[in-house]
C-alpha cells in the first residue's frame, strides 16, 4: 500500500506498520485538500495489513499548526454576501468530514502513534489526540490558540482531550491560551516518550514494532473498551463552534490573521514566563 499525495503521503512497511508523512509548507495546515487526503488515512488505517500506524510531519517547523486560516477566512470573504446560516453550513460539512475522518482514526483497530516534534498547534494537536499514543520530541509545543480567532477547537480536541486527562487541563490551555512544552505534556500524561530531538520517528516505530507483536483481533477489542469515541461531546463541540462561528468576531479575527506576514502567525504573542510552561 502506498499513496504519494500533494501535502501527505503514506506507505505499508515491513511488518505492518504504515507510515504517514504529513509534507505541506510551511506547518501542515489542514485545508481542503489536506482533508481529502487525511480521508485516505482514516481509510488506509482500516485496511487488512495493517498493524500499526505511525503519523509524523517531513516539515522543519513542526506536525501540524492546525486548520488553514487563511483558506477559512478567503471562502468566507469569498461568500460575504451570502447570508450567515450559508456561510454556517459550509463550515459545518468541513466539520462533518474532517470528524468523520478523525473519529475513523480514533477508532482503529491497530495501534496509533503521533510522532510530534515543533508545533503541535489545534488542529494539529487534535489530530495528534486521535493517535492512541503520542511519541514527542523536546522541541515539541502543544497549545489551543483558538480563542484568540472568537472560537473554540473544532476539530473534536475538547472531548478527546476531556478523554485522556480531564477538563482541568482543556481550562488551562485553552482559556489562557498558553503553550505547553514537551516535558509538561510528558509529566501530566499527555506524551507517552519524550525523546532527544530528532528521535521522535525511529522511537514511534520501536513502538508500533512492539505493538504489531500483539494478537491483532485482541488489540481491536481493547481499544474499544479502552478508547471509547465521545459521540455526543464532539456533536456538541462543533454545535458551539458553529454557533461562534456565525458571530462578529470570527471574520474580523481571520482578517487579521491573513493579513499577518510574520513567519509563523499561529503562534500565540511573544509569551511572557507566566503564560508559558518551560520545555
Amino acid at each position: 500500500m502506498r499513496y504519494d499525495g500533494t501535502q501527505l503521503s503514506f506507505d505499508l512497511g515491513h511488518g505492518g506498520v504504515l507510515e504517514v508523512r504529513l509534507h505541506r509548507e510551511p506547518c501542515n495546515e489542514i485545508g481542503l485538500v489536506m482533508l481529502s487526503e487525511v480521508e485516505r488515512v482514516a481509510e488506509a488505517a482500516h485496511a487488512p495489513g495493517v498493524r500499526a500506524m505511525v503519523i509524523t510531519s517531513a516539515v522543519k517547523r513542526g506536525f501540524c499548526a492546525g486548520a488553514d486560516l487563511r483558506e477559512l477566512h478567503r471562502e468566507n470573504a469569498a461568500r460575504a454576501s451570502e447570508p450567515v446560516e450559508a456561510r454556517v453550513r459550509e463550515v459545518r460539512r468541513f466539520l462533518d468530514r474532517i470528524h468523520a475522518a478523525f473519529d475513523a482514526i480514533d477508532a482503529a483497530p491497530i495501534t496509533t502513534i503521533a510522532a510530534v516534534h515543533g508545533v503541535c498547534f489545534g488542529g494539529g494537536f487534535e489530530l495528534a489526540l486521535t493517535c492512541d499514543l503520542i511519541v514527542a520530541d523536546k522541541t515539541a509545543r502543544f497549545c489551543f490558540p483558538e480563542l484568540r480567532l472568537g472560537l473554540i477547537p473544532g476539530f473534536g480536541g475538547i472531548p478527546r482531550l476531556e478523554r485522556d486527562l480531564g477538563n482541568a487541563i482543556i481550562r488551562d490551555l485553552l482559556l489562557t491560551g498558553r503553550s505547553l512544552g514537551a516535558a509538561r505534556a510528558q509529566a501530566i500524561g499527555l506524551v507517552s516518550q519524550l525523546v532527544a530531538p530528532g528521535e521522535h520517528l525511529s522511537v514511534a516505530h520501536r513502538v508500533a514494532q512492539q505493538a504489531c507483536r500483539f494478537d491483532g483481533p485482541t488489540t481491536k477489542v481493547a481499544k474499544a473498551f479502552l478508547k471509547p469515541i465521545p459521540k455526543d461531546r464532539l456533536a456538541r463541540e462543533k454545535d458551539v463552534f458553529c454557533e461562534l462561528f456565525a458571530g462578529p468576531v470570527v471574520a474580523k479575527a481571520l482578517a487579521r490573521f491573513d493579513a499577518d506576514t510574520s513567519a509563523m502567525p499561529y503562534l500565540p504573542a511573544p509569551p511572557s514566563s507566566e503564560q508559558q510552561d518551560p520545555a
